[in-house]
């Protein structure tokens, strides 16, 4: 299933108010919550969604009632072992 990066700015967001709404995320209705990743003193906000198509992203935002400032599809993703393993293939033997 494709793998989707969302980008939200929303200054003055606490953790208190992104704990109050993680069950609702959690429901997952129309995308796949994978991950997140919050700058609280920036107000900018990345997570990981898995869903069909982009189009599911944005009905699960809108369900949830979130705005987002961007939705990208992931076409590559890497830890670091796989990085390594990238470099070690690509290196003459």
């Amino acid at each position: 299933m494709p793998t989707f990066m969302t980008i939200h700015r929303s200054p003055g967001l606490s953790p208190e108010e992104i704990a109050a709404n993680g069950p609702l995320v959690a429901e997952s209705e129309y995308a796949t919550f994978r991950h997140l990743y919050v700058d609280l003193y920036g107000g900018y906000l990345v997570s990981i969604y898995e869903a069909t198509d982009q189009d599911a992203v944005e009905q699960e935002f809108e369900r949830v009632g979130f705005p987002w400032d961007e939705i990208h599809q992931v076409h590559v993703d890497l830890d670091a072992a796989a990085l390594h393993a990238a470099i070690a293939q690509g290196s003459p033997q």
